[in-house]
């Protein structure tokens, strides 16, 4: 093992891999059947529990714990992980939980930020650069696709799918799917305009941006249902990578996406 310890009060198991230059601070626990990458910072009183994966260049900061078991009933000691992928920041007390047998592991992706208390249950698969801020929770089996930011304080319901490049407001509820490029906010969680600024941030065009509203503007504000919504876009606009997403996405949803919040209390909707 090529690994800095620097205090013999850590427990590292001896069948732990630890990569090279890692940084083990005083305090920290590190079980069977776990994985270190090269560059990692681990301060002082992490816990790593068996089925551990920790990336390169991560950073776990003090009282986190990694790949407790499931808060589950189902579960029964089956073999699973909780992944933690390249240069990833996890802050004070943030839990991750391995995966049950339904899909055999937990994933956090490459460069993600997880701020203080944040909470990832079992199952969860959370792509690339990903921000959940302090206080969120994702109940079992949620999916967050790559850039999606969660503000504070947002909850989760099971199964939920939540969007690229999507931003939800804090303090929100979510019991529906949110599809990708939009804001989400109020209560109950509606369609609150198309995430411009963070579009733009990423270097989408103008057209792209302006695609995308067009696209939302037929599926929440002009006041046609679902299904018909979706006809009509495929219709009408020009076929574009960021359409066949949001078809896609919203074709696979089950219980279905957050409405738009005048279809919920008729009120119109300002976009950036």
């Amino acid at each position: 093992m090529n690994h800095y310890n620097s205090n013999l009060n850590s427990f590292i198991h001896p069948e732990a891999i630890i990569g090279k230059d890692v940084h083990i601070s005083p305090f920290c626990y590190i079980d069977k059947d776990t994985v270190i990458g090269d560059g990692t910072w681990l301060g002082p009183n992490v816990t790593i529990f068996e089925g551990g994966r920790v990336g390169k260049n991560c950073k776990i900061f003090p009282g986190a714990v990694i790949s407790g078991i499931p808060q589950d009933l189902k579960f029964k000691g089956e073999p699973t992980t909780a992944e933690i992928g390249d240069n990833t920041t996890i802050r004070e007390y943030v839990t991750v939980n391995r995966g049950t047998s339904y899909a055999n592991k937990t994933k956090v992706g490459s460069n993600c930020l997880l701020m203080a208390y944040v909470h990832v249950a079992h199952d969860c698969i959370i792509g690339d650069q990903v921000i959940l801020a302090n206080n969120v929770n994702l109940a079992g089996h949620v999916e967050i696709e790559d850039w999606a930011i969660l503000e504070g304080l947002v909850a989760v319901q099971q199964f939920i799918k939540i969007g690229k490049h999507s931003f939800i407001a804090g303090g929100s509820l979510v019991r529906k799917h949110v599809p990708p490029f939009v804001k989400a906010a109020r209560e109950p969680l509606s369609y609150a305009g198309v995430n411009s600024i963070g579009l733009r941030r990423r270097s989408f065009t103008p057209q792209q941006i302006q695609a995308i509203q067009e696209t939302y503007r037929i599926l929440f504000v002009k006041g046609y249902s679902i299904s018909h919504a979706l006809d009509v876009i495929e219709d009408s606009l020009e076929m574009t990578e960021e359409r066949q997403h949001i078809l896609s996405f919203i074709r696979d949803a089950d219980p279905g996406i957050m409405r738009g919040f005048q279809q919920i209390n008729g009120n119109r909707i300002d976009e950036d």
